[in-house]
């Protein structure tokens, strides 16, 4: 029997939880009651993450190096960011704390969000020297000298910094790169901690998440806590393929109780109302379940990878001075969850061709303008999309005279898919192809497998936390190269 949704509050402790068995005391309180003074006033959920992650041992040093917080969105989580730096700042004595997340304006959204708490409230606004948000810096520095800096991750950003804590927003989009580059910065600090706040994984993207949420696993089955790491999921465990008609033990989606499992704020910011509108338009597409129930897809570690053309062979290929040369030929492509979409571009270099990933990023609303961009600057020979792969609904914006790119897209055919994915693969074993060893097409070509398509294959995706997309891309780019198009006259390279 299915739960009355208007009964219903969200569940204010994770469905997956570890932590540090040993503290002595958490300042938890402290910061609670910090930011009720600050006019922030916390829910019981958010009040136990802070409980859990304050915690300190006999020596003074914190209980957990890490907390990783994922629940679906618009939870709440940012009270949780802003009372922790909130502590940070006007309590704990931290010297820096860095606020980092994958896109800058939402670290710019953060600081605006923090920077209203501070000017609300006159204890803790008299104790503030500077605010800066401009081009340059976007941060907030007391009278002592303890300071909070918002940036956007990237390989080069927070390198140098000594940072006492990191705050890692959208923890869903954080990989080896920006590890790299954020966490030496907490090695000469006495006492560091590391905190990631995120929503359910969205594959390749979640690397660091996925290895977190595998630590909590394996202290939960072992039944021994991590001894560093604090843990808190909301979601549901979903029926599978396999479970019996009125199976027990997994949750069903349409259920409000899975909605209170998965989402502690709901009958606080979220209402059940809502989240029934949600259920019903979004369907049986999956994305329900990942952004309401938190369940997500998480990359393995497995070393099954590299299955159709081998890593040395493809990194061979690598040429650091290599660029397309005119005529120029485009594609795009985009994962079928419609979360990830890919530019790519080829052109002739040295006797052979060159393929790149020009854009590579999360969603698809920039993918028009990007192109428009990409489009006068270059005056490319043509235009590639799959009509049968979930770019070709772009193809009617792109054609459009005056919000898209004005001309006639190419779409291929299976054949043509066929082909594309044939020549891509020789163009490698003859060694005529060069690219920048991007890492999008580098883990597009691990995560690939071959799928049939008549006599011949397509690329496949051997999960789906696999993002193809940018190897789907310069595949086809690299076919319309050769492809005949309106224009007379254009080169054939191949």
């Amino acid at each position: 029997m299915l739960a009355e949704p208007e009964l219903l509050r969200g569940a204010q402790r994770p469905r997956l939880f570890t932590a540090p068995p040993t503290f002595l005391s958490s300042a938890g309180r402290e910061a609670v009651e910090l930011a009720a003074l600050a006019g922030l006033d916390l829910m019981p959920w958010q009040q136990h993450i802070l409980d859990v992650g304050l915690r300190e041992r006999a020596d003074g040093k914190w209980a957990a190096f890490e907390c990783a917080v994922n629940l679906p969105r618009q939870n709440g989580k940012g009270g949780v960011i802003e009372a922790r730096e909130l502590a940070g700042l006007f309590l704990l004595g931290e010297r820096l704390i860095i606020h980092s997340a994958h896109e800058f304006k939402t670290s710019r959204v953060a600081f605006q969000r923090i920077q209203s708490l501070i000017l609300g409230c006159p204890d803790l606004r008299k104790r503030v020297k500077r605010m800066l948000n401009n081009t340059t810096e976007t941060s907030i520095t007391l009278v002592t000298g303890q300071s909070l800096q918002f940036i956007a991750r990237s390989g080069g950003s927070g390198r140098g910094w000594t940072g006492d804590c990191n705050i890692l927003d959208e923890s869903m989009i954080l990989g080896d790169d920006a590890m790299g580059a954020l966490m030496p910065t907490m090695s000469a600090v006495d006492n560091p901690q590391l905190w990631y706040f995120g929503s359910a994984g969205i594959g390749h993207p979640s690397v660091q998440l996925a290895r977190l949420r595998r630590r909590a696993l394996a202290a939960l089955e072992a039944g021994e806590p991590d001894p560093s790491l604090a843990y808190f999921e909301w979601s549901v465990d979903p029926h599978v393929d396999e479970c019996a008609p009125g199976c027990a033990d997994h949750d069903n989606a349409d259920d409000p109780a899975s909605w209170a499992k998965a989402n502690p704020s709901l009958g606080y910011l979220i209402t059940p109302e809502f989240i029934r509108n949600e259920r019903a338009s979004l369907g049986g597409s999956g994305i329900f379940e990942r952004e309401r129930l938190g369940v997500g897809t998480y990359p393995s570690d497995e070393a099954d990878t590299w299955q159709v053309i081998g890593e040395d062979a493809w990194r061979a290929l690598a040429a650091a001075d290599s660029a397309p040369a005119d005529p120029v030929a485009f594609a795009i492509d985009m994962t079928p969850e419609r979360t990830h979409a890919a530019i790519c571009v080829a052109g002739a270099w040295r006797g052979g061709t060159h393929v790149e990933v020009v854009e590579h990023r999360p969603g698809t609303g920039w993918i028009l303008e990007r192109a428009r961009e990409l489009h006068a600057k270059w005056k490319p020979r043509c235009w590639v999309i799959d009509p049968g792969g979930p770019a070709g609904s772009l193809i009617p914006d792109l054609e459009d005279e005056e919000k898209g790119l004005g001309v006639s897209i190419v779409q291929t055919k299976a054949r043509d898919v066929a082909a594309a994915c044939g020549q891509f693969y020789d163009a490698v074993t003859e060694q005529a192809l060069s690219h920048l060893d991007e890492a999008p097409l580098a883990s597009a070509l691990a995560g690939a497998q071959k799928r049939p398509l008549g006599d011949a294959w397509a690329w496949a995706r051997r999960g789906v936390s696999v993002d193809i997309s940018p190897l789907v891309g310069v595949t086809l780019a690299r076919w319309g190269l050769g492809v005949e198009v309106e224009e007379e006259g254009a080169p054939n390279l191949w």
